[in-house]
C-alpha cells in the first residue's frame, strides 16, 4: 500500500487500534525510513497528545470514530465522547513515549546509512581516480621490496598530471597511536608530505595522493611511521622507499 492509502490510518496506529494490513504496512514504511509516513505519524501523535491533554472538541473522521467504538465493543449511539476522550488521553501518553523512542531509532539508522553511503561514495571516487592513474598516458611505474628477506613490497605509480598511487603488501597496520605517512623526496631537497594512510589487517595498503607531480625533480617516494595526525618532516627512517630516477 502507498502512503496516500495509509494516510487515514496514522491516527489509528498512534492510539493502538489500527487493523491489518494497515498496521503492518505503516510499520513497514516506518522501518524503511519513509519520510511521508514518519511525518504523518508524528502529526497524528501530536493530535493525540493535544486531544488527551486539552480535551478539545475535535470531531474525528467517521472511519476513526467507527473503529474506536468497535474496538471496545460499543455502538456509536450508546455513549458520548467523554469516555473515549479519557481513553484517548491515556493512549496518547503511551503512543508519545513509544513513537518518540521509535523515531530516535529511525533517525539514528538513517544517519548511519547516510554516513555509510558517504564513505562508500568517497571510496568509490578514490578507486576511480586510482584506475585513472593506472591507465593514464605518461604514468611511471616503479617497484620496491623485491628480493628483500622480509619485504614490504609493492609498486608506485606516478602520473605528472594526476598524482601518485601506492600499492603495498606485507606491511602490517601501524602500532596503536601511529600511522603511515608518504613523502615525495626531491633531488637534494626536503621531503614533502604526501598524505596519511593505514594498512589493512591482511597487510595490504592503497594510498592515493592526487594532484600534479613534478617527475623531473621528485627522486623518491618513501613511507615512514609517524604519530597519529602526521608531521611536516619525517622523524624516523623510511620503512620502504621507491626510486623514480
Amino acid at each position: 500500500m502507498n502512503c496516500e492509502e495509509l494516510r487515514d490510518d496514522y491516527d489509528l496506529l498512534v492510539i493502538g487500534i489500527a487493523g491489518e494490513p494497515e498496521r503492518s504496512e505503516i510499520r513497514g514504511h516506518l522501518d524503511r525510513g519513509c519520510e511521508v509516513c514518519m511525518a504523518g505519524v508524528k502529526r497524528a501523535r501530536q493530535r493525540a497528545v493535544l486531544l488527551g491533554g486539552l480535551a478539545l472538541p475535535v470531531e474525528p473522521s467517521r472511519k476513526l470514530r467507527r473503529r474506536i467504538l468497535a474496538s471496545v465493543g460499543l455502538e456509536e449511539r450508546q455513549y458520548g465522547w467523554t469516555l473515549l476522550l479519557a481513553a484517548a488521553a491515556m493512549l496518547s501518553l503511551v503512543a508519545a513515549v513509544y513513537f518518540g523512542s521509535r523515531e530516535k531509532v529511525f533517525a539514528d539508522e538513517v544517519a548511519r546509512l547516510r554516513g555509510q553511503m558517504r564513505s562508500q561514495t568517497i571510496e568509490l571516487a578514490r578507486l576511480n581516480e586510482a584506475f585513472t592513474i593506472l591507465n593514464a598516458p605518461g604514468t611511471v611505474v616503479t617497484s620496491f621490496g623485491e628480493g628483500a628477506p622480509k619485504p614490504p613490497k609493492g609498486k608506485v605509480y606516478v602520473n605528472p598530471a594526476r598524482g601518485v598511487l601506492l600499492i603495498a603488501s606485507n606491511r602490517p597496520p601501524a602500532p596503536l597511536g601511529k600511522i603511515y605517512e608518504m613523502w615525495m623526496i626531491p633531488k637534494g631537497g626536503k621531503p614533502v608530505p604526501a598524505g596519511l594512510f593505514q594498512s589493512q589487517t591482511d597487510g595490504t595498503a592503497i594510498h592515493l595522493r592526487q594532484g600534479a607531480v613534478d617527475t623531473q625533480t621528485v627522486a623518491v617516494i618513501a613511507v615512514t611511521i609517524e604519530n597519529q595526525g602526521g608531521t611536516t618532516e619525517p622523524t624516523l627512517p623510511p620503512v620502504f622507499a621507491a626510486s623514480l630516477q
